[in-house]
Parts: structure tokens; sequence; C-alpha cells
């Protein structure tokens, strides 16, 4: 696009002008960082959900929905956590034009929501174990730059919550939800890496946390989820406790897993390009756009045909856009092209004639279509379209990461940087200072460069507890 900043040199600005000329959101709300959903990006933000409940819900959890008003009681019940987002958190001190006797915080995240209920709800072993997910809106006093989907104040947000009867198996339930994951990134066509955060950044009130972390350019990274394994830190002070089989009464322990709009900011770093959104068929709000070419003697044959052909489509289940405005063809193109779609089908007389589609896909692969077996010709395009939108992702994903050796090599870093470190909080700051960023964490599994076992920290050149870390700039 003409005018539109470099992705490469100026990232920032590349993806607030491709988020708006795609017309995912509308930032003009009267609040700050609370955007309007737009027609376009709800389709898209509809699909993304559907995906993350299949998902989740093949692992056995089921939906609930919570108040978003929590009493400032019950907030206050877990101490690290209200001390993490004190800071955050949006208060509701009257009711009409009462004072209310206990201030109301609206939900940043639903744990002191959702626990004195569990309470009540599991008594024996019988009850467990518990995994519950929902999806609503969260609200969090962003005071940092707000950015369409990457930073806003009202944030639509999908979390799960389980209990379960030790801390064995909510392990395990941390290895579910990552497992159920990589099938949604999968979906997303973005390659992630799980990384355990540090213990001075780890959710509030959390064992520990895994993060979901995206690479997107340069040094920076965005986390786009967190799985978080809260042993019994919640269980104790909302008293979730059960009766197991020989009648002693133990605490549960809890984990969460969190995901958000951020999925969308991510799939729009990652793939977007010079000429705007693209996007995995699985999630476009359009998977398919039919442009019926309008000549002068021959234009009610293929805007007969073009009509036909996206009837068949969408009785298929795919989802199409008929473009039959009066805009040149150039127009269609540019404006599909600028919104993600993955694959176009012309049709101008010599298609309609010939009964066949001329099929572009969002990468730029032309083809042909016949009239024999035209539908699952478009379907095979559409999986074609997905595989090299995931082969690119993959190769973009291997390249953005390399290896570190010394402290002076961080400080004009264009890749996430592999380091050892030896677990010391001071060394990790010193890591931090250098890159100007943060120690992402540790990789759970392998590191992204293959390369044994690590060798003495960066920082101190100690050898005990050494271990692979991560170095980026978070976004």
């Amino acid at each position: 696009m003409a005018g539109r900043p470099d992705k490469a040199s100026a990232f920032v600005e590349w993806y607030l002008a491709t988020v708006e000329a795609a017309g995912l959101t509308d930032k003009r709300y009267p609040v700050k960082g609370m955007n309007v959903w737009t027609p376009y990006g709800f389709r898209a933000r509809r699909q993304l959900d559907a995906v993350m409940i299949r998902e989740i819900e093949a692992t056995g959890s089921v939906p609930v929905e919570f108040p978003a008003l929590i009493p400032k009681t019950e907030f206050q019940k877990e101490g690290e956590h209200i001390k993490g987002f004190d800071a955050q958190v949006y208060w509701v001190t009257k009711g009409g034009a009462s004072e209310l006797d206990i201030p109301l915080v609206l939900r940043p995240t639903s744990e002191t929501a959702m626990y004195p209920v569990f309470a009540v709800w599991i008594r024996s072993h019988r009850d467990l174990p518990l995994n519950v997910y929902q999806i609503v809106n969260t609200f969090r006093y962003e005071t940092k730059t707000t950015r369409p989907f990457l930073r806003v104040r009202e944030i639509h947000f999908f979390e799960e919550h389980t209990c379960q009867v030790d801390e064995a198996r909510a392990t395990a339930r941390v290895a579910s939800n990552l497992t159920a994951f990589t099938a949604m990134a999968r979906a997303f066509a973005l390659p992630f890496l799980p990384v355990r955060r540090p213990e001075w950044d780890k959710f509030p009130g959390a064992y520990y946390s895994v993060a979901l972390d995206i690479p997107v350019g340069g040094a920076r990274t965005l986390q786009i989820g967190s799985v978080h394994h809260y042993r019994e830190n919640f269980s104790r002070p909302y008293q979730i406790a059960y009766e197991d089989p020989q009648g002693e009464q133990r605490y549960v322990h809890q984990t969460t897993f969190g995901l958000s709009e951020r999925l969308i900011g991510a799939i729009v770093a990652v793939h977007g390009d010079a000429k705007g959104v693209l996007f995995p068929s699985e999630i476009a709000p359009y998977q398919v756009v039919v442009v019926p070419i309008l000549g002068k003697d021959s234009g009610g044959l293929a805007a007969a045909h073009a009509a036909a052909v996206a009837g068949r489509l969408t009785a298929r289940g795919v989802r199409v856009h008929l473009d039959a405005s009066e805009d040149r063809p150039g127009a269609k193109y540019y404006r599909w092209e600028t919104a993600g779609v993955p694959l176009r089908l012309e049709i101008g007389a010599r298609e309609a004639a010939a009964g066949g589609a001329t099929a572009v896909d969002r990468l730029g692969e032309k083809r042909s279509l016949g009239p024999d077996r035209l539908d699952e010709a478009v379907l095979e395009a559409l999986a074609a379209f997905d595989r090299s939108l995931t082969d690119r992702a993959d190769a973009a994903f291997r390249a953005s990461f390399s290896l570190a050796t010394s402290l002076e090599e961080l400080a004009d870093s264009t890749t996430v940087r592999q380091l050892a470190w030896c677990g010391e909080e001071a060394c990790g700051h010193r890591i931090e200072t250098a890159i100007d960023g943060a120690l992402l964490g540790t990789p759970e599994g392998p590191p992204p460069i293959a390369g044994g076992a690590p060798g003495p920290c960066l920082v101190c050149g100690s050898s005990e507890g050494a271990r692979w870390a991560l170095a980026g700039r978070p976004m």
C-alpha cells in the first residue's frame, strides 16, 4: 500500500495503519482503550472464539459465566493477587446516588469472582476435577499507550479455571492446556514458544506461570496467553476444600489458562505484509471473496455464474462474500487484499462461459479452475494457502532467535536471544538492562535453538543451576 509504513523498520506504525486499513476495530469511542468491534473484526473474533471453544471442550472443560462485579472483600482475600492488580482495577463505589457499603471491582480477571462459589460447589473428591471456562470482557486500567488488540482497557478474554485433587493432577492440567493451545495455534498458523516466567514476573498469586510468547520481528515479543499453576495459593484463602476417600479434608490445587484478543493482534503482526492483514482460512471473516467482472455484453452471465458459485460454496459451509458492488475490479482486489481474505475468485466472461473461475490467494498464487470439481478445487486452494502460510510463519519463527554469549551482544539485538542463565534474580536483571527489555524466562521443553546443555551464566560465569533462557523486548 502506498504510504503505509514499512513493517521491518517501523513496526508499530505499520501495525496501527494495517489494523485501521482493514477495518477490524474503531478506536474513536470516547473512552481511551475501549474500542468498538466493527462487523468485520467481530466476525474474525467469532471464528477465533469457535476454535478456542472447540479445543478446550475437547479436553473436558465446560462453559460457565460469572458476574463482572466482585466485592472488595472477596478481591482482597489473596494478598499477592490484589497487590499485583491494585493499580489496574476499576472501582465501583456508588449504586445510583447511594454509596455502596462494600466497593465493587470491575472484573480484571476472575479468580476472586469464581473461587467463593467454587468453595460451595466442591465438597467431596467426587466433585473433582472441576474444569470450567468462560469468554467474557475484563477491564484493566492500562496506563501505557493503548494499541488495538495489544493494549486495551476492555479486553475480550478467554479464561479456564480448574480445581484438581493434588499438585500432580494440576501439573497434568497445565500440560493439557499447552497441548490444547498447540492445536489452536495450528489453526491460527502461529508458531509460539511456551516460556516459564521468572519469579519476579509471574502472575500475582501463582506458584509458577507459563507464558505463550510469539516473536513479531526484531527482538520484539508478544505474550498472547498464559497458563498458571496455583498449588493451594487461592484454595486456602477461599477455603476450597474437599473430603478425600479416607475422610480427610484437603485443599484443591488450581490452574488457570488465559487468552485474549491479543491473538488477533498477533495474527496481524505475524502474517501481515505490505498489502495489509492476512488471515488463515480457519478464522478469516470471509474465506473466499467472489468478484464478478462485468463487461458490457457479458455482465449478466458473469454475475449469474458468480452468484451461483458463491451460493454453492456457502451451502458447503464456506464463508463467502459476493462483491457485487459497482467498484472497478482493481479496487475490489485492493480492498480484499487489505482485509486479508485468503482466496479471491475472479469470474469474467471467459470464466463464466467455461463454467470455471480464476483463483488468486492472498500470497499471490494464481490458478485457473475448470468447471469439473470447481467447488472441491476451491477447498483445495484454501488448504494449499494455509500450508504456504504456515510454512512462511515457521520460517520466520526460526529466524527470530539467535544465541548470545556475552552481555555486550545484547545491546543491539535484532532477534530474541537465547542465553545461559544461572537462575539468580540479580543476573536476570543485569540481562534485562543489557537488552533494554526483559528476561522472558526458561523454555518449557526444548529451546528454539538446539545446542546441547547451556554453558556458564552469561552474567556471573557460574555453571551451577545454569539453564537456557530467553531475552527480548515485550510489546
